[in-house]
């Protein structure tokens, strides 16, 4: 499932690398309403708020674990919910059935026997799938992600860096770094969504990979995107590089490490950086700084040919035209100014960035989807 995945330009990329792979593109309704044929943009909110009741009282994974499909009554005998509630799962079912996260069959032809089964979709987003991508769902949809949108209106009349601020009293990451439950939904966010990217970028971007002995992947949290590099290229030495309540109880292996820093303060050493998802993240002037920092990096190896930085991210608008991706960039947007003060950048906007943090080339692979991958040369 690519979350978020506009006109499915990023997932048309891994069915055709994977094509045993059954793909499904999740966005706003309004976003896929021209490709697919679905309801108004009014019931979009609606259908995310079944959706994460739904995987809240595990649902999906209780007809999982049934083994074949199930009837009405034996998933309400299944869930952990108060008796009184029973009669209302036949009406969050429907418009999950609706919606196309699950599928319904009478049984045995029986008419109002109804019996409900994952759909491929759905079976991406079970707790034992190792391509799960849950964890970005319910980090979206986390009542500490959608508390700030109701900020919005007093964060524009105060002078507060943005509404998340507003809404908990300190930043994002003050919040992680002090709660242990927002901090690993992020970090297995993170996780998730870089479990596909890291084979889409070493099956479709290998290339870029020629040369590098070395790379520190920073802000490289739980290090799923460095394992998949690293198991691709067993010679290259990979290091995740993140703050340390974030890296400290983790292991590495045979050509994996973890070291614990700031990226603000220095960078390790490596012949090449990756910046996955990281920069979106940060004002202007912070990404200077991370960049700059960088540089600093690539330069002190001392070897003869210089480094490169390797960001994949965002590049706003770079689409020819695809309207679902450009409406889906635009929201990530709004969602980086809600929460963290960063934003979703055009290639002008990056290359002011590379040009005043001392960099003077860059390359942009537009094969990600809505993502792009940017080799950035000193």
């Amino acid at each position: 499932m690519d979350v978020g995945g506009g006109s499915g330009n990023t997932a048309k990329g891994i069915a055709e690398a994977f094509p045993h792979m059954d793909c499904t593109v999740f966005d706003l309704t309004h976003v896929v309403s021209d490709l697919q044929g679905s309801m108004g943009t009014g019931l979009a909110m609606i259908i995310h708020t079944e959706f994460k009741i739904a995987w809240g009282q595990g649902i999906p994974d209780v007809i999982q674990k049934h083994g074949k499909p199930m009837t009405l009554s034996e998933l309400v005998s299944a869930l952990p919910i108060h008796p009184s509630k029973a009669q209302y799962v036949h009406r969050l079912m429907r418009i999950l059935v609706h919606s196309g996260f699950f599928s319904q069959q009478n049984l045995n032809g029986v008419h109002n026997q109804e019996a409900y089964s994952l759909t491929q979709s759905t079976r991406l987003l079970l707790k034992d799938n190792p391509w799960s991508v849950r964890p970005l769902l319910l980090l979206v949809l986390d009542p500490v992600l959608t508390k700030p949108w109701d900020c919005l209106s007093t964060w524009f009349r105060n002078d507060d860096r943005n509404a998340f601020s507003v809404a908990h009293e300190k930043t994002l990451w003050e919040y992680a770094g002090q709660d242990a439950s927002l901090n690993n939904l992020f970090n297995e966010a993170m996780a998730s969504d870089s479990i596909l990217a890291s084979k889409l970028v070493v099956s479709k971007c290998k290339g870029i990979f020629d040369g590098v002995n070395s790379l520190v992947d920073v802000g490289g949290g739980l290090g799923t995107m460095a394992k998949g590099i690293a198991e691709a290229f067993p010679d290259m030495n990979c290091t995740v590089f993140d703050l340390p309540h974030v890296v400290s109880d983790l292991q590495g292996g045979k050509n994996l490490k973890y070291v614990g820093g700031d990226m603000f303060e220095a960078v390790p050493p490596a012949d090449a950086l990756l910046l996955k998802w990281v920069l979106h993240d940060w004002s202007d002037e912070d990404c200077v700084k991370i960049l700059k920092r960088c540089k600093q990096a690539i330069a002190s190896k001392g070897q003869q040919k210089a480094g490169k930085v390797i960001i994949i991210d965002m590049v706003r608008e770079n689409q020819n035209g695809d309207e679902g991706s450009i409406e889906t960039q635009l929201l990530f947007d709004l969602e980086m100014m809600v929460a963290a003060s960063g934003m979703e950048r055009n290639e002008k906007e990056w290359a002011k960035l590379f040009f005043d943090a001392g960099f003077l080339n860059y390359k942009i692979h537009p094969v990600l989807g809505t993502r792009a991958l940017i080799e950035l040369y000193p």
